[in-house]
């Protein structure tokens, strides 16, 4: 499957397209004539994976007119026997604040493969379009358009035989937790309830969502632009916003806000250093507290599950591991 689209970064601010209006620096430059450069910040990588992780991996096309597809990985475990009961399905987004990423990255291909065998549960991670070039909310659209795909196809393939169309759980990480919200609020109206059945949203799992607003908190005072504490700096979240918002809309726009789902469980995976840690928090604190589980991950900043190797790191992630497969399984 093509994975996004990587261009080598030049060095100097000006090129044939005319001076550099936004950067993100090692990751994203637009420049004026609305031409973008993305660099090779991850390597990107085929849906191979070592045996001994004990996860088979496939990429699939969800929607060839706009060049979505998503990545499969299945748990080995459930080819051994033709009576075992059906799994759960995480749906995942990933992160990169809406511009960047991809479901081909080498960080979470291991992620996600390690995640797939620790929670016992079928992965179906969305490589949707990105800004500035398809701005929000064409991610949102992306992903309801991706579980409409599972309702389509699952008496088609693998997912009618292995997967429990009645326990699907949207997440994401950083902007990907963003969109799992959103989706998930998208999916939960009424009309579009009917629309899924008998598919069913069970819960979401937000891995420091992506959230915003005009005023500062007291974690992006205090992280700001430490890049020593969180890879997400307050400045690049505001250059992240402008990239992804529809244009002229400023950072109390609904998109930057997350969205209250009564009938849906939601875990919160909060890094004590990260940059968003207020967002998250301010989130948990304004939902039904028996529907919102949050976990504090301490000493460690944004991105840590996936970009930071520190043996604290480490640590953390594996416990991130064992929250989620408790949070899915209610153990």
């Amino acid at each position: 499957m093509e994975a996004t689209t990587m261009t080598h970064v030049p060095t100097n601010n000006t090129s044939i397209h005319g001076p550099v209006v936004e950067e993100v620096k090692g990751l994203i430059r637009v420049y004026k004539d609305g031409h973008v450069e993305r660099s090779q910040f991850v390597p990107c990588v085929d849906p191979s994976l070592p045996l001994e992780l004990g996860v088979t991996c496939s990429d699939v096309h969800i929607d060839k007119s706009t060049n979505v597809w998503a990545r499969l990985y299945v748990p080995k475990t459930v080819n051994k026997s033709s009576s075992v009961s059906r799994l759960p399905l995480i749906v995942y987004f990933h992160g990169g604040g809406f511009c960047a990423g991809s479901a081909s990255w080498s960080c979470y291909h291991q992620y996600l493969a390690r995640l797939s065998a620790k929670s016992r549960c079928l992965v179906m991670h969305v490589n949707y379009r990105l800004a500035p070039e398809d701005l929000l909310p064409a991610a949102y659209e992306d992903g309801v358009n991706a579980i409409l795909w599972l309702k389509k196809t699952r008496n088609d393939n693998l997912w009618s035989k292995l997967c429990d169309f009645g326990s699907i759980f949207l997440a994401g990480d950083s902007a990907g937790g963003n969109i799992a919200n959103h989706v998930a609020a998208r999916l939960a109206a009424d009309a579009d309830e009917a629309l899924i059945k008998p598919l069913r949203i069970e819960g979401t799992i937000l891995i420091q969502p992506f959230f915003g607003g005009e005023d500062r908190t007291e974690s992006e005072r205090r992280v700001e632009n430490n890049t020593e504490s969180s890879v997400l700096t307050l400045a690049s979240s505001d250059t992240w916003w402008r990239l992804a918002l529809p244009r002229d809309a400023s950072r109390e726009h609904p998109y930057c806000k997350p969205v209250t789902i009564k009938k849906t469980r939601t875990l919160v995976c909060v890094a004590e250093m990260d940059v968003l840690m207020d967002r998250a928090m301010e989130m948990c604190d304004s939902g039904d507290e028996k529907m919102i589980k949050r976990v504090v991950y301490e000493g460690v900043g944004h991105a840590f599950q996936i970009l930071d190797e520190s043996p604290l790191a480490q640590t953390m992630a594996l416990q991130m591991l064992c929250d989620i497969d408790a949070f899915i399984h209610h153990s």
